[in-house]
Formats: structure tokens, sequence, C-alpha cells
């Protein structure tokens, strides 16, 4: 009897503990992008943008609405197709080549450079992404051709919208470094503290600085100017 006694505390206990960890209290970070431009650049466009969270200091999450370890970024009539693919740190992304020629995907992005080399139409290669940062993706063959990996050691990542809203739902209670990637303009990063009633953020990306220019090709040389890019 003695032994019934001491186990049943503990075996309420643990239940206890896992219930208080599916009942997390969390709430909603919203937000509000702006990006600054030249005069006479074209319009703003925000909705390539891509906002998440990174928590500061120690506390308890759960895993809901994981961000996906894999996704696709086609390679279609000359383009890849997203132009931007979010994914978890340690994920995965499938190149499958939808057209009518060869392409050579690759990357020069340190510490994580690939090379996928030349592969026709119906093939599909795949690369992994180890490390948390933004993965220039590029043809070796069309050197107009550009696409972005965004990995993230977090689930709490939203797309902007063209008109630069964004909403993180679910959001254990805690403070956090909001970070925000845009490929024309500078990273911004902004602390954030969400309470039971979440919290509201507005934040000015810069464009201004923006110069458009070549990438090198996968050997770090400019693409040859006698190659035809059959554009």
């Amino acid at each position: 009897m003695r032994v019934h006694r001491v186990c049943a505390p503990l075996l309420l206990l643990g239940l206890g503990s896992g219930a208080a960890e599916r009942h997390l209290v969390t709430a909603t970070v919203s937000g509000q992008l702006a990006l600054l431009e030249r005069a006479g650049a074209a319009k703003a466009d925000l909705g390539t943008a891509v906002v998440y969270l990174l928590p500061l200091g120690a506390r308890t999450d759960d895993d809901r609405g994981s961000v996906r370890g894999e996704a696709r970024i086609a390679m279609h009539g000359r383009e890849f197709v997203p132009h931007t693919a979010v994914i978890r740190s340690g994920g995965t992304v499938h190149f499958p080549n939808d057209d009518p020629f060869s392409h050579n995907v690759f990357s020069n992005t340190d510490p994580e450079r690939f090379d996928l080399g030349l592969y026709r139409r119906g093939t599909t290669r795949t690369a992994t992404f180890g490390q948390a940062g933004v993965h220039a993706i590029y043809c070796n063959i069309h050197a107009r051709m550009v696409s972005y990996v965004i990995a993230v050691p977090t689930r709490h990542v939203a797309s902007v919208d063209g008109d630069g809203r964004f909403t993180l739902p679910e959001v254990p209670l805690g403070t956090y470094r909001l970070q925000v990637w845009h490929e024309r303009a500078t990273p911004v990063s902004q602390e954030v503290v969400v309470s039971a009633t979440g919290a509201t953020v507005t934040l000015v990306l810069d464009a201004r600085g923006y110069v458009a220019g070549p990438h090198m090709n996968k050997f770090g040389v400019p693409y040859s100017a006698t190659r035809s890019d059959r554009y």
C-alpha cells in the first residue's frame, strides 16, 4: 500500500505537467511594413518580405504549426518558381526541371555552397539547408535566374501581403527578436514583448541603397558575354 500512495501523486504530477504544456498561453503578433524607395523607383513589392520571431531567453514552447521541412522550387520558363521559399533549418528543397532544356542550380552562399550540376527536363535534384540564413540560388546557364531560400530556426514565420501586413498567430508569451528580410532592403530587427493581449509592431524597410547588378557564376567569375542565355 505504501508503494501505491507514493506513486499516485507522481503520476498525477506528470499528467498535470503535460496538461500545462498542452494549454500553453499564446497570443498573436501582428504588424505593418513600409518600404522606402528611391525617387522614380517601381512600386514597392512588399509581398516578397519574410518576417520571423526568435526567442530571447528561456521560455516554454510547443511545436504547433511548424514551418515545413521541405519545399519545392521549379525551373519553369527560365525562371525559378516560386521566387522565395521558407523552410525550417535543416530542411531540404527540391529543384525539378520543368523546362525542355538543361539547368544547373547552384549557390555560392557561405557556409553551405552547393552545385547540383547540369540536368535535363523531368529530373529533380535536392539540396539541404542546415544553417539558418538567406541562401541565394542561381542557374549557371541562365544568368537572370535567381531565387532565395530562407532557412529559419523557428516555427514563428509569416509572409507579408502586398499591403505590408503580416500576422504571427499562437506565439507563446515572452520576449522575442523580430527579424525582417526583403530582397532589396537592408535587414531590420526589433525586440518585441508578447503579452496576453499580443503585440503590434510597425517597421520601415529601406531599399533606397539597393542597386541591381550581375552575380558571379558558380566558379566565382562573370558569366560569359559570348554565351547565349536564350532569353
